[in-house]
């Protein structure tokens, strides 16, 4: 990677680590030596230092980072082939990264811009979708083709999130549907399942969990996310019902298939809390801290691990105090720190 670009696997494994400080330094201090030779490498390291300022919600210098840019993405400036002198081997196309593509599209909704977003967000969806289009097909064309078809799937989950923020179901489920469609994945029907339980079909949403259920049973049965997948819709069913002991076996059933399934694993305390065991519910979420912290280690863990120990500890500030300092010493950069309301 590092024949690529500049000290790029280093740049990698800081960002899977959470250390956006750090990238945010490294980017300036290779800035101001001049360490970045191609155009390429001057994008992808703005990309990193994009991500990096987003993730530790520096928004405002996020945006000045990103009017360095051409607002058109596929500007001429930014084609292999606008820079003959430094690119001989006949690199051809877009130096753009995709992730800088997502961000510019992003940005404006962090900003409090939807509009913007939407329209951004709907724009790279279409050219996601040009690229799909049918070529010649060899090993390498597949290779792209699936890269693509994942782009695709993780922009349309953004849309589909921001419509659903703002609760237009009708939207979302048009999205869902075309998706499905084309694409008749466990997950996406799942997903349906869920917009459907949301605004109050829960005829539909029964419905759309058996297909999914049909569909993992006639698979591989022995994949173990999607075993959950159906685990864990069955378990949404019970609790739409109040029914949180039935809800529970399922999530323990996710659990001991998946240690890790944090899905699982605070849906499990959250039934437990509502049957009045707020012993077991908070051993359920402190376990998988311990267990899997890179995993568990998410605000909306510990959000509902704190308002546990309201429930059940007169001396919780102290408590949280001490599960604050544990957070700041294995915590990644952009961990939200207030979420444990101290």
């Amino acid at each position: 990677m590092n024949s690529y670009c500049h000290d790029l696997s280093t740049l990698q494994d800081l960002a899977c680590r959470g250390a956006w400080r750090t990238i945010v330094d490294k980017v300036a201090r290779s800035r101001s030596l001049s360490l970045l030779s191609k155009p390429h490498e001057h994008l992808i390291y703005l990309t990193f230092n994009l991500l990096s300022l987003v993730k530790l919600r520096r928004y405002s210098d996020a945006q000045q980072e990103l009017r360095t840019l051409d607002d058109d993405l596929d500007s001429k400036q930014y084609l292999y082939e606008s820079y003959p002198d430094h690119y001989r081997n006949h690199e051809s196309g877009s130096m753009v990264p995709f992730a800088l593509r997502w961000l510019h599209a992003h940005l404006p909704f962090t900003l409090g811009d939807r509009q913007l977003a939407l329209d951004r967000l709907y724009t790279l969806l279409h050219f996601i979708r040009d690229k799909k289009l049918p070529r010649n097909r060899d090993s390498t064309s597949e290779v792209s083709l699936t890269l693509w078809k994942k782009r695709e799937e993780f922009v349309v989950n953004t849309i589909i999130s921001h419509h659903l923020s703002q609760k237009e179901f009708k939207v979302c489920l048009s999205l869902l549907r075309a998706e499905i469609s084309k694409n008749e994945d466990p997950l996406l029907v799942s997903k349906l399942g869920y917009v459907q339980m949301q605004y109050g079909d829960l005829d539909g949403a029964k419905r759309s969990f058996e297909v999914v259920e049909k569909m993992v049973m006639g698979s591989d049965s022995e994949n173990v996310e999607l075993k959950n997948l159906v685990s864990r819709n069955k378990a949404l069913k019970y609790l739409v019902a109040k029914d949180y002991v039935s809800a529970v076996r399922e999530y323990e059933e996710c659990i001991e298939r998946d240690g890790s399934d944090v899905v699982a694993i605070n849906n499990k305390a959250l039934c437990l809390m509502y049957l009045r065991d707020l012993s077991d519910s908070i051993k359920v979420l402190e376990s998988a801290l311990e267990r899997v912290p890179t995993v568990a280690l998410n605000e909306t863990i510990v959000v509902n691990l704190c308002s546990m120990y309201e429930l059940a500890h007169v001396n919780h500030a102290d408590i949280k105090k001490t599960l604050s300092t544990w957070i700041a010493r294995v915590a990644p950069d952009d961990f939200d720190s207030s979420c444990t309301r101290i």
